[in-house]
């Protein structure tokens, strides 16, 4: 069962790093990335915005394996900068699971 983290939701909502409201969840970041990651970013950013902070833990090694080489980002339709919120979470687990 997924939960709503009001926590999570908070540090997203304030950081002006994560911005995924304009993805349109269309698919072509995904079909155009060279690791094939199939989560990223449409799930993934969903679970963001929805403050589900469990299923994005989840994902910790796919959001790791993400080359951040904005192939994804150069092809979104909605000018998502997937790259810059891919980072946002890197950060964020960075702080919260590893402590860093």
């Amino acid at each position: 069962m997924a939960r709503v983290n009001p926590e999570f939701a908070g540090a997203v909502k304030q950081s002006e790093a994560f911005n995924a409201s304009a993805c349109m969840n269309c698919g072509v970041c995904s079909a155009v990335c060279h690791m094939g990651i199939e989560l990223l970013p449409r799930k993934l950013f969903r679970y963001v915005l929805l403050g589900i902070e469990d299923k994005v833990l989840a994902n910790v090694e796919t959001i790791y394996s993400c080359l951040l080489c904005k192939m994804c980002e150069v092809n979104c339709p909605a000018s998502v900068h997937i790259a810059e919120n891919v980072r946002f979470l890197r950060n964020y687990i960075n702080k919260k699971v590893y402590q860093l």
